[in-house]
């Protein structure tokens, strides 16, 4: 879909949209409880979690925000998120131009300096960034497919200016409208790598009819076992982010979108996992009502009584979700969730206090052990650690605390303190390597915030610094990226191990070399397109310590569970060991797809490995994984793709 203006007779409403930009910010800001009358002096005991005089002190000094502030929303939201939402509009007023030319110098800057800094870096220790290209859309939500191609999708931004709001989340009608592409790695870089994708069209119950592509940004997702991808929520405008009923399923076979009927409830910034039988749970985001209105109700696609889909030709239509008969009462939305090797699903939510298991079989819901940090962890990352061939049996937290870089690991029903990275950050992207190692990539000092204030697009530079961990739990910063990227950035591990990263629309915008350039010859549009994001790939160090292993013939028909299987090596020397690497989906730093199972050698003889698969579901929820043959040091072959079934 090309990009056009919009139309004369919305125009009027654009000082309204520019003047909601600190709630469409601050949705992802405050807490997600629904907003009631209490006193000042209460809403700041509330706020601070303490009684002290300090705590009810103000900390607003700069007269611009001081201008800003509503006595009602300090009242509702407490002195601190108030604060968040009076220096968001004193930024939005403040805000003039943004000249092609700054975008330019920017971009040259942020290039020049990656050069400069990474050639301090070994790549055969740090590994290396080395591709940097244009994209027709951000990438705020980012799927692999088991195509080997990656489903980026987000909005169509309604500003070019990187100090305003660029998505419709105010928006209501034609301009507030998703798009979507796939890249296809095998054809490298150019406009012709990509192929337009359209949701379908729907007219949102807005009142406005007005149909255009579902927009489902800021929705949640998750895999289903036959590799289509399951998508529920977005946006439907107004209100600082008000919830969609959406229910979507990608076909990554056919390469098209099936729109399901809707949910119960709306959804803005859900959350979804896939449990071991196959089905998702559809968690949190803001509901019809509009931020504020977090909804506790859980949702199962398919719903119990309905097929889950085991054949790429079984494309979920007219499948309905069910009422999952426990509340999850998230008052923060886009919970971390886990589905471990004893088929429970682990809940991580952003207040300490909001930790909670979800057995999917007698469908409830018990406590966990509090996060002893007692802090609330912002849009941070997350990961289910390497558990061998039997899964992962825990979870490592890490990330959404500006100001505190420490990592907490969840195991057996208990935290532990792990070793800590360099530096607090949030909106950071924590990946699982093919040889079981992590890497950090993205990040911001708060949401839009890259240590110069929110809506200022100069970043420091460790922002743009990754960091890795090894598997003795040892952090060691590296390379730089070129962007920096903070809100909405997302990271992706390619079937030839290479680390695709993208998102942050603000900061695609601010250094785009041509914010105004369009391109020809994508497949799917009816016209030139605009490059308005950006992609850029790094090489895990791996790939710099010699040759890789081979892995020539893996199965093609589904696998069972705890079945022996062969596949074929002209390289036998090099096959160490043989893991399995699930594909990602992410966005907001949730990545509930991320899974690393070491499967077991039965035996050798020759160019032909035979392995064991992993036992159960379980331990591995059905479904397409990475398959690699791994040296003795760690280096991996480039993927085949095999799928793991329980009817195999």
């Amino acid at each position: 879909m090309s990009l056009s203006p919009p139309r004369p007779r919305r125009r009027p409403r654009a000082p309204r949209r520019l003047s909601a930009v600190a709630t469409a910010v601050v949705c992802a800001l405050t807490t997600g409880t629904v907003l009631t009358a209490v006193t000042p002096a209460a809403a700041l005991v509330l706020a601070h979690g303490g009684t002290h005089d300090d705590d009810l002190a103000p900390h607003v000094t700069s007269p611009r925000v001081l201008a800003e502030m509503r006595d009602d929303e300090v009242a509702a939201l407490g002195q601190e998120h108030a604060e968040e939402h009076a220096r968001m509009r004193a930024a939005v007023r403040g805000v003039g131009d943004y000249p092609q030319t700054t975008r330019t110098n920017r971009l040259k800057a942020l290039t020049d300096s990656q050069t400069t800094t990474n050639a301090g870096f070994d790549p055969t220790v740090f590994g290396a960034f080395n591709q940097y290209f244009s994209s027709p859309d951000f990438g705020d939500h980012i799927a692999l497919l088991p195509t080997g191609k990656v489903l980026v999708f987000s909005f169509e931004r309604i500003e070019t200016n990187p100090e305003k709001e660029p998505a419709p989340t105010q928006t209501t009608g034609k301009e507030n409208a998703g798009r979507a592409f796939l890249w296809d790695p095998a054809k490298g870089y150019g406009s012709e790598a990509f192929k337009q994708v359209t949701p379908p069209i729907v007219d949102m119950p807005d009142g406005l009819h007005e149909p255009r592509p579902a927009p489902f940004f800021c929705s949640g997702h998750s895999f289903l076992p036959n590799g289509m991808l399951g998508v529920f929520g977005g946006n439907l405008g107004g209100n600082g982010g008000t919830g969609a009923k959406l229910s979507l399923v990608f076909d990554p076979w056919t390469e098209t979108w099936t729109k399901n009927p809707d949910m119960s409830v709306g959804r803005w910034y859900p959350s979804v996992v896939t449990g071991a039988d196959g089905r998702q749970l559809i968690m949190s985001g803001q509901s019809e009502l509009g931020w504020g209105t977090p909804t506790p109700v859980v949702e199962r696609f398919p719903a119990k009584g309905y097929q889950v889909p085991l054949l790429k030709t079984e494309t979920p239509k007219n499948t309905p979700v069910d009422r999952f008969k426990a509340d999850a009462p998230f008052s923060l939305d886009y919970p971390h969730l886990f589905s471990l090797n004893d088929g429970n699903i682990y809940g991580f939510g952003r207040q300490a206090n909001e930790q909670w298991k979800f057995d999917p079989v007698a469908e409830s819901r018990s406590d966990l052990t509090a996060r002893p940090d007692g802090r609330k962890r912002n849009y941070g990352s997350a990961v289910p650690l390497p558990g061998g061939p039997n899964g992962p049996d825990s979870a490592l937290v890490l990330g959404g605390d500006r100001d505190n870089p420490s990592t907490l690991r969840f195991s057996n029903g208990s935290w532990t303190a792990e070793k800590s990275r360099a530096f607090g950050r949030t909106q950071d992207d924590t990946v699982l390597l093919p040889d079981g190692k992590l890497l950090t990539v993205n990040g911001a000092y708060d949401i839009r915030d890259y240590g110069n204030g929110p809506y200022n697009p100069n970043a420091d530079l460790k922002y743009r610094q990754i960091e890795l961990r090894d598997a003795q739990g040892n952090w060691k910063l590296g390379p730089v990226q070129r962007l920096p990227r903070g809100y909405h950035s997302n990271a992706v591990v390619l079937p030839d191990g290479r680390v695709m990263v993208t998102g942050d629309e603000l900061q695609q915008i601010a250094n785009n070399p041509d914010i105004n350039g369009r391109v020809s010859g994508i497949p799917g549009t009816a016209g030139p397109v605009t490059m308005d994001g950006t992609i850029e790939i790094y090489e895990p160090a791996y790939l710099h310590q010699g040759n890789r292993p081979s892995l020539d013939r893996a199965p093609t028909t589904p696998v069972g569970y705890d079945k022996k299987f062969l596949v074929t090596t002209s390289t036998p020397e090099r096959a160490a060991k043989a893991v399995l690497l699930s594909p990602t989906t992410a966005t907001h730093s949730v990545n509930t797809s991320q899974r690393h199972i070491e499967l077991r050698l039965s035996s050798r003889a020759g160019n032909r490995l035979e392995f064991q698969a992993p036992p159960d579901a379980k331990a591995a929820p059905p479904g397409w994984y990475m398959l690699f043959l791994l040296n003795d040091q760690g280096v991996p072959s480039v993927a085949q793709w095999v799928q793991l079934s329980p009817s195999a």
